[in-house]
């Protein structure tokens, strides 16, 4: 009995030990030098760093136990093959499970350094998916290889395969191309206020591998081909300077004293500036004449709104307070007159 105890504690002991100390090692890894560490970047400028301890936080206890189970189901003398199956399993989940953290830390890391850029397109659906795409099918591709099936068929049975599908999938993929050329390029960006040569104005919400959605500002939604968006002619409001030149055309009477009519119009304008939170607070308003028109001198207001769509608020405050301050200044607004001459004909 003794003998047999003995004998099952020889054969079981190693891979029970081995598993157990590769478990509280990745606790204590965890425990201690991984929070540790994590303290010290969270003090950092780059946030790379928080997403990457971030990342592989929730998997170090269950990757140390992985590591720890393949090498106990390796080294057992018993169980065979099915000790070296085990074995196998244990690697594959540890290289499936690395693959899926790798997808998700190059998808954070790709945001976070769009963001630093100033640059939004990586954050798409179309880059999203592409990357995710990408390190999932290599980490495929190296658990294939693991078990001994060698990947060359495959690459070649998807080359000839792929050819055709490019044929027969010939409008989705210019669709796909013609939107990363609309991300790598910068053409339009998520969220700027875009206008197409067809007239369609809205704001791009999403580049996805086929369409591009537009969000117009009566909440309407736009799906664009990728393929016409790059086409297309189109006037981005937001792509070089977001604040939006704000004019407003305004007549004064022919006997008003100009310098007063100037000086009030700007007054105006300026209060406007200060008080409206959409207002660009780093120009001045600005007014130029312009025309003797028929029965008015009209003249230009110039503003700067903080970016399109502010200048409606803008341009109704400033109506409303410029007829109130030319009331009170005695400034008159014509309206259009017509003198009409009747002759009587001879009889």
């Amino acid at each position: 009995m003794i003998d047999q105890i003995l004998e099952l504690y020889t054969i079981w002991a190693p891979p029970v030990i081995t598993i157990a100390v590769g478990i509280i090692s990745g606790w204590i890894f965890k425990r201690f030098f991984h929070s540790r560490i994590k303290k010290i970047t969270s003090k950092t400028s780059w946030k790379g760093d928080d997403i990457i301890f971030g990342a592989i936080e929730k998997y170090i206890v269950y990757w140390f136990f992985l590591v720890a189970f393949y090498m106990a189901a390796g080294s057992m003398e018993i169980g065979a093959p099915y000790n070296h199956y085990a074995a196998k399993l244990a690697m594959t989940l540890l290289m499936l499970s690395i693959t899926m953290t790798a997808s998700t830390l190059a998808i954070d890391l790709l945001n976070e350094w769009s963001a630093s850029k100033g640059s939004r397109f990586p954050s798409t659906a179309i880059f999203s998916n592409l990357a995710r795409i990408t390190i999932l099918a290599i980490g495929l591709m190296i658990i294939l290889q693991s078990f001994g099936i060698s990947i060359a068929p495959i690459l070649t049975a998807l080359g000839v395969g792929g050819l055709a599908i490019s044929l027969a999938l010939k409008d989705t993929l210019s669709d796909f191309f013609a939107g990363l050329h609309i991300l790598l390029s910068q053409k339009v960006r998520i969220g700027d206020f875009v206008e197409l040569d067809s007239g369609q104005k809205g704001y791009i919400t999403n580049i996805t591998w086929r369409n591009t959605t537009m969000v117009e500002r009566a909440n309407n939604v736009i799906s664009i081909p990728n393929n016409k968006l790059s086409q297309a002619i189109t006037k981005d409001y937001d792509l070089k300077d977001t604040s939006y030149s704000v004019k407003i055309a305004v007549g004064v009477a022919y006997d008003s004293d100009l310098e007063q009519v100037e000086r009030v119009t700007t007054e105006v304008a300026q209060s406007v500036i200060d008080d409206l939170d959409v207002a660009s607070k780093d120009y001045t308003p600005i007014v130029r004449f312009q025309v003797f028109a028929d029965s008015s001198i009209n003249f230009t207001v110039y503003m700067r709104a903080g970016k399109y769509g502010d200048h409606h608020p803008m341009v109704h405050e400033f109506i409303k307070r410029l007829h109130k301050r030319f009331d009170e200044e005695g400034i008159e607004i014509p309206f259009p007159m017509r003198t009409v001459v009747q002759k009587k004909s001879s009889e």
